[in-house]
């Protein structure tokens, strides 16, 4: 970062990054939309009339659609998808983290819709009735992989926040711990919820289940990575220490950190998980906040340089606020 720059270049530099970010995502994915209409229009020729568009628990078809009504309502759901994942790049992403999920959402929307779109006209092309089609299962799972992994990449490659310290001290009115001299100071929480294992045991019982009677085996494979996922999002360890605060999964990521010259001012809020946050998990407010919210209530509130902020609910914030406030106050003394 240029140190001759102002706090309103380095603001307008921050906007032009998300801004970008948001427009290239959204194109791309709108570009991978158009792409997926065009292929699967010209196969209308080799399609029964009318297509299958929907398919039972038994894998059988029992719904049917013209082409054209397909390719809308999908192409229509998967634009408004990108294009609202996009905005939220936009207005909401002050923070990186906030920008790769938007990011990310908006890539596995579009590929997710393409790939489902392309796969499930594809065992179609060569019939006259559509009611022949065979079970779409092995779609599905190509469907999935092919839009979470690139979804993945994109989010992880999205690049994050330049380092923005500040050498103005906390707010007075802000809480504070004593701290003695060069008395060193660690604090460290938990931030945990019962709400992933919940949500996540049946999600996966049930794909051992449908592995089980339908014979795609492959599906076993998710069980695991859907395991791994809601125990990451399910349980955070919080830190305050002399190189700030940190929040870290219990099984190593995701996390990030809050490094003590960009902590503008440590709070303690209140939340609601589906007012502030639209539910509970690593999530974006609408103001742009990052939260981790796992529980209603009690939570810890860091301001940060460069408009962006940081909520994690766990006990004891008023102890984390007032020591990552204090910290803040001694490193920029020079203590």
């Amino acid at each position: 970062m240029n140190p001759t720059w102002t706090d309103t270049q380095l603001d307008q530099q921050a906007r032009d990054r998300r801004v970008r970010t948001a427009v290239v995502v959204t194109v791309v994915g709108l570009l991978i939309l158009a792409a997926a209409g065009v292929i699967a229009w010209s196969w209308r020729a080799e399609l029964p009339d009318p297509v299958a568009s929907h398919w039972g628990s038994h894998g059988t078809v029992n719904g049917f659609s013209s082409l054209g009504g397909l390719l809308a309502t999908l192409l229509g759901i998967g634009g408004a998808l990108v294009l609202g994942f996009g905005a939220m790049t936009g207005f909401l992403g002050q923070s990186a983290a906030n920008r790769r999920i938007g990011a990310a959402a908006a890539i596995w929307a579009a590929l997710w819709i393409a790939t489902l779109l392309l796969g499930t006209l594809s065992v179609q092309r060569g019939l006259t009735d559509a009611r022949d089609a065979g079970d779409v299962g092995n779609v599905l799972g190509i469907a999935l992989a092919a839009s979470l992994v690139p979804a993945i990449l994109v989010g992880v490659f999205v690049p994050g926040d330049p380092h923005r310290p500040t050498e103005r001290p906390v707010a007075a009115d802000a809480p504070r711990v004593r701290l003695l001299g060069a008395e060193r100071a660690v604090w460290l929480g938990r931030a945990s919820s019962p709400i992933g294992f919940i949500i996540g045991v049946p999600v996966a019982v049930a794909i051992v289940v449908i592995a089980v009677t339908t014979g795609l085996w492959w599906l076993l494979a998710e069980v695991g990575v859907i395991v791994l996922l809601f125990i990451g999002l399910s349980s955070f360890v919080v830190r305050v220490d002399d190189q700030g605060l940190s929040i870290r999964s219990t099984v190593g990521w995701p996390r990030t950190r809050v490094p003590l010259d960009e902590v503008v001012r440590a709070d303690v809020t209140t939340v609601s998980p589906v007012r502030d946050f639209g539910g509970w998990g690593w999530r974006t407010g609408r103001d742009g906040r990052v939260g981790i919210v796992l529980r209603k209530g009690e939570a810890l509130l860091v301001q940060r340089t460069g408009d962006r902020s940081i909520v994690v609910t766990v006990d004891d914030a008023a102890s984390a606020a007032g020591l990552l406030n204090a910290l803040s106050d001694r490193q920029r003394q020079g203590r």
